[in-house]
């Protein structure tokens, strides 16, 4: 086999080792446009799980780059004068230098031909090539030349960063927050050899105006930042090479193959700096091509679809995690007025992989002093509860209004379309009462229609009548005498997303027969063969507040504890609030403040009606994950209009507005907005979307991405998901008599299964490289 790469960066040398490795007679050649010791940039990190990967794949370059590497354990958070140190993290530094000249020298002693100083702009030089690697680089030529076959998206993110380095000495990979007179600057710093360390330095790009550095030369910009960051380098120098400040391109490419030639590296994909996996990144896309191609040598074009298929997922899921934690850093300025506990926790836990269960295990002091400050805010807010000793955030209790919820677990609403002609029934008060009995602070109702042309289907609940609201009252009697769960009921109109079928019978779709008009803000139907909405006049306005009025009286005689209005998923208020819904040239269509219009109307008239002391909510879509629609400012303008109007808690959901939408689902998928809208439009919110544990409840509320957490799923299956979390934190919740038996043993049980569960982590995580070489000096003091 014959293979030219193209690029002689970590990933084409690491594959021409490996392949070379595995068969000598092959005739590989690395094309690199630099000279052997040229290089750009100063260290590159990898985690102690990647050193394994190296280990058994090529154990004289481990053995090799691991001689080289500057190795620790700890991160170290420093932000407005505080130092927060975390262990357990196993990273390993080494200059990028070095490993090139090491990867080179690997690749010559096996028979890899390497030729410098060589510009490849034309691949048809090796026709004779049986595969070709394009793994040259962010500005990939290759790529370019067949734009059209890879279609590349190229988004390039606001923040300014520039790539230094100084001679100041590191033990624990570094982050610095520092304010001037500019704005916020953020130092990512980490030693790589002896008495040589990476700093990135990065900052937003209205600080960048404002600090003036568009216009000044790479030593000006690096005696800025020796000033900015003067108490942290202790007067050690700032160092330059080539280190321009620039915007971080997020590469993606919609195929990686072409013919006999594959992208890798750089070339391929990106990955922010701030999770420190560009090399890592590189560097395990050669190893999974190597795995293609040496399962099917002799078939060069199934080897590369099997790369493409396999090595995909796992690439999506690192650029996600980068995508989560560049966004982090980029609206660092959202966090500014944290604590600086809750602070480095946020840092921490940004990018979903570090959680608080897995700080808890590895960092116990630190966590118990987030545990403190969790506790002392609550006491700020009127609450007795223990600080030297606190619950988890989850258990601890929450005030909206008169409502006091005793945890922050929330289920969430979900329809069950189980109703005859709106009329709850058997099943749901056996739905909802297990539930509230199972603990959870605060339980919603499904979407409760207020009329019969609101429904979603024939089988929604409703409250437009006095059998409804009889079986409604039923409920929530049931619910207060056996728990202290409080209840929400949400109030909606489907709009153009009415008369269809049951979920199980056709998600979203017409129903065939005995269907109803529908209406919208907009006559477009949500299918192209759903029925055209009817675009709502001001007399049906006026019907429908009046009957979302109704419904608020009615629930206040049931005895709700609390009432939220859905403007979400692309329902009539919805479709008001998305551009791509409301194409009206009336006073309720066009900017934001007109889309706001009706929905504040008919929010305004149900807090009137509703009484003063108890709560309100309302549900909206933070994105409509298609383009043109709802923008992440019109969010959190949407929230601090409904907040002005006197919502108390904004419900966070995402989606569900057209049918062309392409949401990236994932664990806690759409927290991320709930975090925004909490810490810019300053209101209380409710997060939801995929999150399944108590220690994703934890590490949101910790965090304050959200004050209450909802549950859907993992509800529908455990009515006493909540207590079982209660045991499992040692926190006594309210339990009705009956079960008491019940609960007494699980919290006797959690005790030991939590004890074993921790010692199994403890004993099953290797040692990390830090530790293992304290340990290995410390035996060799001791020998001497």
């Amino acid at each position: 086999m014959k293979i030219a790469i193209i690029g002689g960066g970590p990933a084409g040398l690491y594959f021409a080792i490996l392949m070379k490795k595995q068969d000598p007679a092959r005739e590989i050649t690395v094309y690199e446009r630099n000279r052997p010791d040229d290089t750009f940039g100063f260290g590159v990190v990898f985690s102690d799980a990647t050193l394994d990967g190296f280990e058994r794949y090529d154990e004289p370059s481990y053995r090799r780059i691991t001689q080289e590497f500057a190795y620790w354990d700890d991160i170290a958070i420093h932000f407005k004068g505080d130092v927060h140190r975390i262990g357990g993290n196993g990273f390993c530094g080494c200059s990028r230098r070095t490993l090139l000249l090491i990867l080179q020298d690997r690749a010559r002693e096996l028979g890899v031909e390497l030729v410098f100083e060589a510009e490849v702009d034309d691949e048809s030089r090796f026709a004779d090539a049986d595969l070709i690697i394009a793994a040259d680089g962010i500005n990939s030529r290759i790529r370019e030349k067949f734009a059209e076959h890879f279609a590349p998206q190229v988004d390039l993110r606001p923040n300014k960063f520039a790539w230094m380095g100084s001679t100041k000495p590191l033990d624990a990979f570094t982050f610095i927050f520092q304010e001037t007179q500019w704005g916020p600057f953020i130092a990512h710093a980490y030693q790589y050899e002896k008495n040589r360390s990476t700093w990135v330095f990065e900052t937003d790009p209205d600080t960048y105006d404002r600090a003036g550095l568009a216009s000044m030369t790479e030593e000006e910009s690096a005696a800025l930042m020796k000033r900015v960051f003067a108490e942290h380098l202790d007067g050690h120098e700032v160092i330059t090479n080539r280190s321009l400040w620039r915007n971080f391109p997020m590469i993606r490419n919609t195929r990686w193959v072409k013919d006999n030639i594959v992208l890798l590296g750089d070339a391929k994909s990106t990955a922010h700096f701030s999770i420190g996996s560009g090399t890592k990144l590189a560097m395990e896309d050669a190893i999974a091509l190597y795995e293609s191609v040496r399962r099917q040598p002799r078939d060069v074009p199934a080897a590369l679809a099997a790369f493409e298929t396999v090595r995909r997922e796992e690439t999506e899921k690192t650029q996600h995690a980068a995508d989560v934690s560049l966004v982090w850093f980029e609206h660092v300025a959202r966090f500014w007025d944290f604590d600086p506990v809750k602070f480095a926790f946020g840092l921490m836990t940004r990018a979903k992989a570090i959680t608080y269960d897995n700080l808890r295990l590895r960092a116990p002091e630190f966590v118990a002093e987030v545990d403190r400050l969790f506790a002392r805010e609550v006491c700020e807010a009127g609450f007795a509860v223990d600080v030297e000793n606190p619950h988890v955030p989850m258990f601890q209790p929450f005030r909206l209004r008169d409502m006091v919820v005793a945890n922050r677990a929330v289920m969430s609403p979900m329809c069950m379309y189980s109703a005859t002609d709106g009329v709850p029934n058997d099943f749901h008060l056996v739905h909802y009462g297990s539930r509230a009995i199972g603990g959870p602070g605060l339980m919603f109702t499904e979407m409760v229609v207020v009329s019969p042309e609101a429904r979603i289907t024939p089988g929604c609940a409703g409250i437009w009548t006095d059998e409804q609201e009889a079986q409604w009252a039923r409920i929530v009697s049931f619910v207060r005498a056996n728990s202290e769960t409080k209840i929400c009921l949400q109030l909606g109109h489907a709009g153009r997303k009415g008369a269809t079928k049951l979920m199980w019978e056709g998600m979203d779709r017409p129903l065939s027969e005995g269907g109803w008009e529908v209406c919208s803000a907009s006559p477009l139907p949500y299918f192209p063969d759903s029925a055209v909405p009817r675009e709502i006049d001001r007399a049906g306005m006026d019907k429908v507040k009046a009957d979302f009025v109704a419904a608020v009286e009615r629930a206040e005689r049931v005895g709700f504890d609390m009432v939220e209005l859905h403007c979400a998923h692309g329902y009539l208020l919805a479709s008001f609030l998305s551009p791509l819904t409301n194409r009206r040239t009336d006073e309720y269509g066009g900017s934001i403040e007109n889309r706001l219009r009706f929905p504040l109307e008919v929010f305004e008239a149900m807090r009137a009606a509703w009484p003063a002391h108890k709560p309100m909510s309302v549900r909206i879509s933070a994105t409509d994950w298609a383009e043109g629609g709802l923008s992440p400012d019109d969010s959190v303008a949407i929230s601090r209009a409904f907040a002005q109007a006197g919502v108390d808690l904004i419900d966070v959901s995402t989606g569900q507005t057209v049918r062309e939408s392409r949401p990236v689902f994932g664990r806690m998928f759409q927290t991320p907005f709930s975090d925004r809208i909490r810490n810019e439009a300053r209101v209380a919110t409710m997060c939801v979307g995929n999150i399944t544990t108590a220690d994703q409840i934890n590490t949101i509320l910790a965090a304050g991405r959200a004050d209450l957490v909802a549950l859907g799923r993992p509800h529908l299956v455990d009515p006493s998901f909540v207590m079982k979390a209660s045991a499992w934190y040692g926190v006594k919740q309210h339990c009705p008599p009956q079960y008491q038996p019940g609960q007494d043993q699980i919290f006797r049980n959690s005790v030991r299964d939590r004890a074993d569960l921790e010692d199994l982590k403890i004993r099953g995580k290797p040692k990390t490289r830090a530790e293992l070489k304290a340990e290995a000096a410390g035996v060799k003091q001791a020998a001497e």
